[in-house]
Formats: C-alpha cells, structure tokens, sequence
C-alpha cells in the first residue's frame, strides 16, 4: 500500500487497523506519478491495485477496486494470476 501522507501518519493507520502490512510514504508524489495514479491537482490517488511479480513485471493492473471487496479480489487476482499461496502470517 503506498500513501502520500507521512510515515507517522501511515503506522497510525497502520495500527488502528491492525495491519500486518507496510504502507509505503510518498509524500512527493514521485511513485504514485510515476505508476500514473496521482489524482486530480495531486491531492489524492486513484484506488489502483498493481499486481508485480517478483521479477517486476506488472501483470495485471485494477482500475476498479471496490473498497468493501478489495480484500477478496485482491485474493481471487493472485490465484488467477497464478501467484503461490503462502501460509498465514501470524
């Protein structure tokens, strides 16, 4: 997850959601332009889900990411994807 707010605002959020996940700080701006998501006047980004593989190759890209589903197409992109399954972290 990449942010433009701060680091310290990021691990608050972090934290009130209990988060096991790091969210990125890009407070100028520079990834969330260069991935082409920095929304109008730059105040915010669009909610876009990059599938990367390890070798960095971007192989799929979700322009319509649905909050209160994101979780479950989030998992179901990954298997199509072919992705391996990890075990839970914990």
């Amino acid at each position: 997850m990449v942010s433009l707010d701060s680091p310290e605002k990021n691990a608050e959020f972090s934290i009130s959601l209990s988060g096991n996940f790091p969210v990125i700080s890009d407070p100028d701006k520079s990834v969330a332009r260069a991935y082409g998501v920095l929304g109008v006047r730059g105040l915010y980004t669009r909610r876009w889900t990059f599938y990367i593989d390890p070798d960095g190759i971007i192989r799929k890209i979700d322009k319509d990411v649905q909050p209160a589903t994101a979780g479950i197409d989030i998992v179901r992109n990954l298997a199509d994807l072919g992705f391996p399954i990890r075990e839970r972290a914990r």
